[in-house]
């Protein structure tokens, strides 16, 4: 009877935890689950709805601890998914590797599974073939979703392995393919169109949400954030940084609850501020810290916000800092550019140049993979410090560089400079050496890529050039006669070559003369009437019509007279008087004239300019206001001062002469007197 009942209770059980598994009622069927568990502690069906109840309510540690609490009765055939699972939300991705490899039948939820972990593991060449052996082997509502994945790692392998994807024929009917092809377009470089595809997106986004009442507008904002995010990407590669900024900034305001998302946008605005606002990106570069973005982001990722934090520190001048990420980063990507670029930077900061070069040279020697970019910024720190010789020393050591005609015409202007003409002419002559030596190993089959000729003839010809305008005329004669003889059509080289000669051997410059060709067979494909129409021509002729114009009018004996400008009448003075004859030496200066007297001389004169400013020497009883009968008004009386000026017939001395020198002195004092100006 015991048997009886516990069996009828285990039988009422399972059929709760069936119930509340089609309601979805997890928790409660975990209840029900434990209480079989009580009864049968091995019992294999209910050890699989723990797990599996577990899992749905979010509880994937505990749901690995019973599995692996149970090995012996969960074997990995009947549990590998969930065990598999639970590993990949935990973040233990080669764990739910091996568990997947290691079950006995791989089956569709397996397969599902295992294209998840290579993603996450950036093995995308292998996602690729996993996801395409499922969408071929598989037919449910779930084709969508494993489309979407497949061009999500379309667009990985675009963007971070630099591979041009392939057409998949994928229709783009979701908002989630049009936003996986504009990232794969990003990959490629093509700006334009990704920025089309994301606005498509955005469009099919709202489209879709839209149809759905429960949805808010703040919900479909918080969804289009990764497509505005893309769009503000965008914009900051084209170097429309203000409109990124604007964006950036209107996606963090929203708070979206992807700590990835977050991360890459704060990571960019610190980018836009380099060494400018680093108040905002110190604030900007806690969001990359946050919780599981590690588990997010792809290891470029990562890595590109680590290199930004380190450029960070030394903006910021947080030297031990820089120091301290640029090292770690060179530990864990030794043979990567930028932890060694950033410290060398660090120590230029602290003027500590030979030690920066110093540096460099380390990091060539134990990577001669990298060593031309390296050797170029050592160059670059020589050249600051005003060491050409030296820079130009290293610039020469990379070989694979030396032929290259940006290397070739750098060194050439920095020999210049320091009036190392012989260098300059060696680093030609060795260019143009090994570009014969090249043209002779391909000729022999022994080299696969076709000879750079129109390079190798550029280098002769600037050659050439460069040894005229130095003086090396015979140098330069034969660089030009072994250009001639390759092209004999050549009348420019002659040309060249004949004025090269015309300087060391005339009779040879005559000789070479008569391959020129004459002027009846040369023929000038050029555009008579759309020169003569031309702007430059246009003003020529208007300009020399203007300066024969006259003459040709004076030869026609035309009849019209060229236009006289007027003299503008000069001004008289205010009290000229037309019956008085002026002064006839009012040209001269007053001491010349006739009846200049000279200056009185008197106590006047002697006191001027004597004592502080605003004493006289004058007693202060004759200043004395008090002691005078009645104080002079302090402005003239109405009509008083008008009256005299207009009733007055003094004529001034420069239309007169006056009837003594006390008089037109008295006169110049009035004018002083009127026209001077109160200091207090």
């Amino acid at each position: 009877k015991m048997a009886a009942a516990a069996g009828a209770a285990v039988a009422g059980l399972w059929s709760e935890v069936n119930r509340c598994g089609q309601n979805g009622d997890f928790a409660r069927a975990l209840k029900s689950v434990n209480k079989i568990l009580q009864i049968n502690k091995d019992d294999v069906t209910a050890l699989q709805c723990k797990v599996v109840c577990l899992i749905q309510n979010g509880n994937f540690k505990e749901a690995l601890g019973v599995i692996n609490t149970h090995t012996k009765v969960l074997t990995s055939d009947v549990i590998a998914f969930e065990k598999a699972y639970c590993e990949y939300r935990l973040n233990r991705i080669e764990s739910a590797l091996k568990t997947i490899q290691s079950a006995s039948e791989q089956t569709d939820k397996l397969k599902e599974l295992y294209g998840q972990v290579l993603y996450r593991l950036e093995r995308y060449d292998d996602c690729l073939a996993a996801y395409r052996d499922l969408i071929r082997n598989s037919q449910d509502e779930y084709e969508e979703e494993r489309k979407t994945n497949l061009s999500a790692v379309v667009a990985a392998q675009s963007t971070w392995e630099k591979v041009v994807p392939e057409d998949l024929g994928l229709r783009e009917a979701t908002y989630e393919l049009c936003y996986n092809s504009a990232c794969a377009l990003i990959g490629q470089g093509k700006l334009n169109e990704a920025m089309k595809k994301l606005q498509k997106a955005e469009e099919l986004c709202r489209q879709s949400l839209s149809e759905d009442s429960d949805v808010t507008e703040e919900d479909i904002e918080a969804e289009l954030a990764i497509i505005h995010g893309q769009m503000a990407y965008i914009m900051q590669l084209q170097g429309r940084t203000e409109d990124a900024l604007q964006l950036y900034n209107q996606i963090i305001k929203l708070k979206p609850t992807d700590v990835g998302l977050l991360a890459v946008i704060a990571n960019n605005i610190i980018t836009i501020n380099k060494d400018q606002n680093v108040f905002d990106s110190k604030k900007k570069v806690k969001l990359t810290n946050a919780e599981g973005v590690e588990h997010k982001l792809s290891k470029k990722q990562l890595q590109a916000i680590e290199f930004n934090k380190a450029l960070l520190a030394m903006y910021t001048n947080q030297a031990d800092q820089c120091r301290k990420l640029s090292a770690s980063l060179q530990s864990q990507s030794p043979e990567h550019l930028l932890p060694v670029l950033i410290q060398a930077a660090q120590l230029c900061r602290e003027k500590q140049h030979a030690k920066a070069v110093g540096l460099l040279q380390d990091f060539a020697d134990q990577h001669p993979a990298n060593a031309a970019e390296i050797k170029l910024t050592m160059a670059q720190l020589k050249i600051a410090q005003g060491s050409i010789t030296k820079a130009c020393m290293i610039l020469r050591s990379i070989e694979e560089l030396q032929h290259k005609p940006g290397m070739v015409s750098a060194l050439v202007t920095m020999y210049s400079h320091e009036e190392d003409i012989d260098s300059a002419i060696e680093v030609f002559t060795q260019a143009i050496q090994w570009y014969q030596q090249y043209q002779a190993r391909t000729n022999h089959g022994c080299c696969v890529f076709q000879p750079k000729s129109p390079v190798h003839l550029s280098l002769i010809r600037e050659a050439a050039n460069f040894k005229l305008k130095h003086g090396r005329k015979k140098e330069a004669i034969s660089d030009l006669e072994e250009l001639w003889k390759q092209n004999p059509k050549d009348v420019h080289t002659l040309a060249q070559l004949i004025s090269a000669y015309s300087l060391v051997d005339p009779e040879k410059a005559k000789v070479l003369s008569k391959h020129l060709p004459s002027s009846d067979t040369m023929s000038l494909k050029v555009d008579v009437d759309a020169l003569e129409n031309s702007h430059g021509a246009t003003y020529v002729r208007k300009k020399a019509g203007k300066l024969t114009g006259d003459n040709q009018q004076k030869e026609q004996g035309q009849g019209e007279v060229k236009k006289k400008k007027k003299k503008k009448k000069g001004k008289l003075p205010k009290n000229y008087d037309p019956k008085v004859t002026p002064d006839p030496e009012r040209w001269l200066p007053m001491r010349e004239r006739s009846y200049y007297r000279g200056r009185k001389k008197g106590k006047k004169k002697d006191q001027v300019g004597k004592g502080t400013q605003g004493s006289t020497t004058t007693g202060s009883s004759e200043l004395d206001a008090s002691r005078t009968a009645s104080s002079p008004p302090t402005s003239p009386r109405p009509g008083s001062g008008a009256a005299v000026s207009a009733t007055s017939n003094v004529i001034p001395p420069r239309h007169q002469k006056p009837a003594g020198a006390p008089a037109t002195k008295k006169k110049q004092q009035q004018k002083k007197k009127k026209g001077a100006k109160g200091g207090w």
